[in-house]
């Protein structure tokens, strides 16, 4: 191998390695992250039921501030403005049924009282869940899923749900004055046995030591493979 072939392929290999290197730190930095995200939000699940945050907060909730916080809130349920959103849970394929619940003073949160099944999607199905009355609520706050899900977007014209999209759900129900989040409400039971709530899934993908790992073995092996071309072209007669 020439001096020239040999400059040649420590140009190619040892941007190649740092960027192999650059990328395993990266996974170590982003498992740190997230590490440090869970141990958050396990706190917030399991802190006492704090008030939800009222309107004059409501420009300040994000979810790395606020997602999955236990939270109280206390008004009346609209119960014929209910929207149903597909769902997929350990109960089975339905619905989430969500519902605005309207405060002393006008403001609306949408509350995701819980799952019922295809049979239960109607509400004349299920007239002993139709809480009148004020009430209080416990549950998740969870910021708002724009767009859809399950690889379908919302149809709001043909009130088609796919995901918990509020500003959506809000404009097509007529309301205003709402909260950019929704509740998932807890596992309080409701009369009559629906809707089912607490059914929540806390659940964070956390692949990044595999994939730090994985990152630092190929930056290994190229410099290892490096190392042995110039060794072994070193060592010709």
């Amino acid at each position: 191998m020439s001096t020239r072939s040999r400059i040649l392929l420590l140009l190619l290999s040892l941007p190649l390695i740092a960027l192999l290197v650059g990328l395993g730190v990266w996974q170590v930095e982003r498992r740190a992250w997230k590490l440090d995200l869970i141990a958050k939000v396990e706190a917030r699940v399991h802190a006492p039921a704090s008030d939800a945050p009222p309107k004059a907060q409501w420009a300040e909730v994000n979810a790395s501030n606020d997602e999955y916080r236990h939270v109280s809130l206390t008004g009346t349920f609209l119960n014929d403005k209910e929207t149903l959103v597909q769902a997929l849970t350990d109960l089975g394929g339905g619905f989430w049924v969500l519902t605005p619940l309207q405060a002393a003073d006008g403001s609306i949160t949408l509350v995701n009282r819980g799952f019922v099944p295809q049979e239960k999607r109607d509400a004349s199905t299920r007239p002993a869940g139709q809480i009148t009355g004020e009430e209080t609520v416990e549950g998740l706050l969870r910021m708002s899923e724009p767009g859809g899900g399950l690889l379908r977007a919302n149809d709001p014209a043909t009130d088609r749900w796919y995901s918990r999209d509020v500003a959506a759900i809000a404009a097509r129900r007529g309301l205003v004055n709402v909260a950019p989040y929704f509740v998932d409400a807890d596992a309080t039971p409701n009369p009559g046995g629906y809707p089912v709530g607490g059914l929540t899934v806390v659940r964070f993908n956390n692949n990044h030591l595999v994939y730090a790992l994985t990152w630092f073995s190929l930056a290994i092996m190229l410099a290892g493979a490096t190392i042995s071309a110039l060794r072994h072209d070193r060592n010709k007669p």
